[in-house]
């Protein structure tokens, strides 16, 4: 069953047509990698979805609901978190102060917002030590795992990572890519942009290519990654068929 549905949607930087026509679903429990080059129109898709855009037309319905047009609070709260790219750590707070930031729920006291973000503590160990350094003082990684667990805080339904592994090291790419794997074994739904196909391959279960604001094409991983000529026009050029 869809989680989210998008249909014909169109998104407008003043004469730029950021997205044209994209039209997809996600099921629940599912992970999609959205793939393509600079420029093609993931972060926008994300940011559509999560309310921080306005399509000029076309729909978002998120269980049932229609939430095209609705403010990004408003989004958060039916469950949908959003992880932007570059991390954006807030400096003077600490790691802990900066993933209660996260919590969406303007009901719940600063005792059981306190009492979440230990459990995101548990759930990234390589954060953990650091609870009360301040948040800039971790390593580009660290940080990235930070504003993750600020996602989670929100308890989605489903999470937009956006370019999770830019700027990591290889060996750090890998830790954040299992945590993403155990995020959806907790039950979440991920809609996944990457510009690390083969990673983000590996852990999806469905991608989808965009081109100059156009869906080009959708499959499962396997398929998209065996095929040299999708490989070359669209996942980074050629490279071994070996498994993803």
């Amino acid at each position: 069953m869809a989680l989210i549905e998008v249909a014909d949607l169109d998104v407008r930087y003043g004469e730029i047509d950021a997205l044209r026509g994209v039209t997809f679903s996600i099921d629940e429990g599912g992970v999609v990698a959205l793939l393509g080059s600079n420029g093609a129109g993931k972060s926008t898709t994300l940011r559509a979805i999560s309310g921080l855009v306005a399509p000029r037309s076309g729909s978002i319905v998120f269980d049932g609901k229609s939430i095209a047009g609705l403010s990004p609070q408003a989004i958060v709260r039916l469950g949908i978190a959003h992880v932007p790219e570059g991390r954006r750590v807030f400096p003077g707070l600490t790691v802990r102060e900066n993933i209660m930031l996260g919590a969406s729920n303007g009901k719940a006291s600063s005792a059981a917002i306190r009492r979440e973000a230990d459990r995101m503590l548990e759930l990234f160990p390589g954060i953990r030590p650091f609870a009360d350094k301040l948040g800039w003082t971790l390593s580009g990684g660290q940080q990235q795992m930070v504003a993750v667990a600020r996602g989670l805080m929100a308890k989605p339904r489903l999470l937009l990572l956006d370019e999770p592994s830019l700027g990591l090291a290889p060996v750090v790419v890998q830790a954040v890519f299992r945590i993403i794997e155990e995020i959806n074994q907790r039950g979440t739904t991920v809609l996944l942009v990457e510009q690390n196909a083969r990673m983000a391959l590996k852990v999806a279960n469905w991608g989808y290519v965009l081109e100059t604001g156009r869906l080009a094409l959708g499959g499962a991983p396997d398929a998209l990654w065996s095929d040299e000529r999708i490989r070359d026009a669209y996942l980074g050029g050629s490279q071994p068929k070996a498994s993803i």
